[in-house]
């Protein structure tokens, strides 16, 4: 007895979950993986000088991007929400699609504050600011296109 594979529509990856899904993994398991790498020394410099929040903090991810404790907690608690709602295709998207639109707003807020002030308590600092609109825009796009897609199947399939 021979099997054929099922058409191109109804195809998903060997883990079960949608390119939509795989997407909001993905994604999820970079920001988990930037929030620790953000606690290793000589990955981020000037380690030493990492406060809890706040501008004040010299603490350096890769170099480049500002950090502190709490901009490291934020990138894991949204990586293991990431994680968490891939698990459903309207979690994936809500996460791909929100978060998109919360890094947007993390994005023009740190257009628009002094990066000296008390404002600044994530900390961010031009690096971060463009990070995180190409982030926004990315995850939106991703939540988008892929959510078409998956309805496009479904529809298809039915």
């Amino acid at each position: 007895m021979t099997t054929t594979p099922p058409p191109e529509t109804e195809r998903r990856a060997p883990t079960g979950r949608s390119p939509l899904q795989l997407a909001a993994l993905v994604v999820g398991a970079v920001f988990l993986l930037v929030g620790v790498l953000g606690f290793v020394p000589g990955i981020t410099s000037d380690y030493d000088t990492m406060q809890f929040a706040g501008h004040e903090s010299e603490a350096m991810l890769l170099g480049i991007f500002q950090v502190s404790i709490l901009h490291n907690i934020v990138h894991l608690l949204f990586g293991v929400a990431g994680l968490v709602l891939a698990r459903s295709a309207s979690g994936a998207r809500a996460f791909l699609v929100g978060g998109g639109a919360i890094y947007l707003v993390l994005w023009i807020y740190g257009l628009l504050i002094d990066h000296e002030s008390a404002a600044n308590f994530v900390p961010l600092n031009t690096a971060d600011n463009w990070l995180h609109f190409v982030l926004g825009v990315g995850m939106i796009g991703l939540g988008l296109v892929l959510d078409r897609r998956e309805r496009t199947r479904t529809a298809t399939t039915r």
